[in-house]
């Protein structure tokens, strides 16, 4: 069987087994910790997300990814890696007769180590990767996100097959063209991972007021070549990224908690409501308030991808 036919089985298998297991528009949490499955019937404009360390799969239909000027596509036949948390734009192309259909799958640094230690690996000498990118979807990768999805309809098979084939998935990923970035993210020694640890320190604790200077030795780096680090991986400054982190959380709280806007700027750290105002609108393009209702008028599409 020629390669290009087997990718198209591939891609209607993978797309029948997601369509089976998704009953709306969302996100749909599995029996296997750290794996989502997301369908979407509409398209979904340009918006700003904030996506946790993953793998992306998609089965049917099409994302873009935007960060610093650069278009990150991923769809039937590229999947995208993020090694790091980043609040990036995103739009979703879809109809309801050719959903979105696609897996994520966290990725857990310490399964990465514990490979790499087996692999007889070292993390690579380069120069720090970038916290995103697409690369194209190979079979071997796409068989093991198939033999992951069929599992999930199970539950006995969910549990006792089901992170064995998230490693699998990871390891695929380590041998393709985004390997890089998962290896230096699993050295503990790293530029990429000192960055990383402080991005996930910021996911942490948000709230808490943090300088430039803070950052830089939470990352054992000078402020200097933190800054030049952080934006390598990140495409933006230690500042905005924690602004950005700040109105997503907010935009979450007041859409399913019920904060209002002063609550919400509160809890996320902002002492100034008219402040956290006008960077919440020049972000999502309208109010808290108005973002707040329209988003509980809409289909549970997720806020924040976590």
């Amino acid at each position: 069987m020629h390669a290009s036919q087997a990718d198209t089985s591939q891609q209607s298998r993978l797309a029948e087994l997601v369509q089976s297991l998704t009953v709306h528009d969302g996100e749909h949490r599995t029996r296997v910790e750290g794996v989502v499955l997301w369908q979407a019937s509409v398209p979904i404009a340009r918006h700003p997300v904030v996506y946790q360390p993953r793998v992306v799969v998609v089965a049917q239909g099409r994302k873009r990814g935007f960060l610093g000027g650069q278009m990150y596509c991923y769809d039937a036949h590229q999947y995208l890696v993020l090694a790091v948390p980043l609040p990036f734009e995103c739009e979703t192309q879809a109809t309801p007769d050719e959903p979105l259909l696609a897996v994520a799958i966290d990725i857990d640094s310490a399964m990465l180590g514990e490979m790499l230690l087996e692999m007889d690996e070292d993390a690579p000498r380069v120069s720090v990767p970038r916290g995103i990118a697409s690369s194209p979807l190979t079979a071997d990768l796409s068989d093991a996100v198939i033999r992951l999805v069929e599992c999930l309809g199970s539950p006995l098979d969910s549990r006792m097959l089901g992170r064995q084939f998230v490693r699998e998935i990871l390891y695929r990923v380590l041998c393709g063209e985004q390997g890089d970035a998962l290896r230096t993210l699993a050295n503990r020694n790293d530029h990429f991972t000192q960055i990383a640890r402080v991005l996930r320190h910021i996911h942490t604790d948000y709230a808490q007021p943090r300088t430039s200077g803070e950052l830089a030795r939470l990352a054992g780096m000078s402020v200097s070549v933190f800054h030049q680090k952080f934006r390598r991986v990140t495409d933006t400054s230690p500042i905005q990224y924690i602004k950005q982190v700040r109105l997503h959380r907010a935009r979450a709280l007041m859409a399913y908690d019920d904060y209002n806007a002063g609550t919400a700027a509160t809890a996320v750290g902002y002492e100034s409501q008219s402040q956290f105002g006008r960077e919440f609108k020049r972000l999502f393009g309208v109010t808290p308030t108005q973002d707040a209702a329209n988003l509980r008028a809409q289909s549970p599409v997720p806020v924040v991808q976590a």
